[in-house]
């Protein structure tokens, strides 16, 4: 009996003080070690969501635009649409382009206005080679796509698109609207042709991956164009809207195969052509279709980077479309950057066309967010800046250029 009278004092101080412990607040100092408790380290910061929350909407909608310049230097109009519209970015043609020296000029003028905005401009031009060939005539010319081919050899196209990379790089450039994802698959196609590597979807994948691959090693933005397949018109749409009548699954088999592989291998930019797909979206071509740029070749398709429009200036839009709710309707879509690419008046239309669409809700506040994260993340990745280009040593680029095509 004594043991018991004593054992029970005991176990009754023994539960006191397991009592006492047990009521300790979680993270609370514990009073006999002193330690400090554990907490958990704070989320890291997201500087590309930082700088987007500091951002007007009027800075977040010229993001979203791509526009062309009328002349050879940057001009007042330019000027104005990057300090009073914050204009994303500019593409340059021929007729912009006259010399080497006059068109680092040019792109340093554009830079240097950019200076105070909250992002670098995308500086574009479209660079293919063959046909398609923007840079001044002191240059080597670049073959066309469809000869690159010929070689049966992927990549000489790695080659050709790190030597590009290097041409337009050096000129001030930071994306180049190539390479030509399209099969050409219709012989009497004539906007296409010779501009794609070829009939075979198998071809064309490799040989424009490969120069993809080339250009982005060289820090040039590539673009994968023109989803989803431009090969297979008998219409250009610079001048008319293309119809073309197949259906989903004959497009998998054939004009989706290369930009399969393009997303495969990490795209991180992809044109929207301006063709009416009738078994896919009967009413909207394409650059405006949500079925195509949301349904088909985001969610389906797996892409995740930026979505721009051809050139809303083509007579593919403006004959069938206003171009104010042409350009609401292909952000409604899901593109991410509407290319504006002729008409200083033209940019200025569909920047207030987006701005009154934003504000009265027709563009929700979130999908304008996530675009220009977007935006803002592919300007990030590349360490996109406004610092002046040049000088150019147009010996050494010819030199490296005439080694990818394989000429004396």
């Amino acid at each position: 009996m004594r043991t018991t009278r004593i054992a029970a004092p005991l176990l009754l101080a023994m539960l006191l003080a397991a009592g006492c412990a047990g009521s300790t607040k979680p993270n609370e100092a514990s009073p006999d070690t002193g330690q400090r408790p554990e907490t958990a380290a704070p989320a890291p910061e997201d500087p590309i969501r930082t700088k987007l929350n500091a951002m007007t909407l009027d800075q977040k909608l010229g993001q979203m635009v791509i526009a062309g310049i009328d002349g050879t230097e940057a001009g007042e109009q330019a000027k104005s649409l990057i300090a009073n519209d914050y204009v994303g970015g500019f593409i340059l043609y021929k007729p912009n382009i006259e010399s080497t020296a006059q068109t680092v000029r040019l792109l340093n003028g554009l830079k240097e206005a950019n200076r105070a905005n909250p992002a670098p401009l995308l500086l574009s031009v479209d660079q293919e080679g063959g046909r398609v060939n923007r840079m001044p005539g002191s240059f080597v010319s670049v073959p066309a796509s469809r000869d690159i081919a010929k070689s049966g050899d992927s990549k000489k196209a790695r080659a050709i698109g790190e030597a590009i990379g290097d041409q337009v790089r050096a000129l001030g450039f930071n994306v180049n609207f190539a390479p030509v994802f399209d099969v050409d698959s219709n012989p009497n196609n004539p906007v296409i042709g010779s501009r794609s590597f070829g009939s075979k979807a198998s071809v064309v994948a490799s040989f424009a991956a490969e120069e993809m691959a080339g250009l982005r090693a060289k820090r040039v933005i590539p673009v994968a164009k023109h989803f989803p397949g431009h090969g297979d018109t008998s219409v250009d749409s610079h001048l008319e809207l293309p119809v073309v009548a197949k259906t989903a699954d004959e497009l998998r088999k054939l004009e989706l195969v290369p930009f399969a592989e393009a997303i495969r291998a990490k795209a991180d930019m992809v044109m929207v052509a301006h063709i009416l797909l009738p078994q896919l979206d009967p009413d909207r071509p394409s650059s405006m279709s949500s079925n195509i740029i949301t349904e088909l070749l985001r969610n389906e398709m797996g892409f995740d980077g930026v979505v721009i429009t051809d050139d809303m200036t083509m007579g593919a839009i403006l004959k069938h479309y206003d171009l104010g709710q042409a350009a609401v309707q292909s952000v409604k879509a899901g593109a991410d950057i509407v290319l504006v690419a002729h008409d200083y008046a033209k940019a200025k239309q569909t920047l207030a066309a987006l701005k009154q669409a934003a504000q009265s809700g027709v563009i929700a506040a979130d999908a304008i967010d996530r675009s220009v994260y977007r935006i803002l993340a592919l300007k990030d990745r590349y360490k996109l800046s406004d610092a002046p280009s040049g000088p150019v040593d147009e010996s050494a680029i010819n030199a490296e250029l005439k080694k990818a095509i394989g000429g004396p």
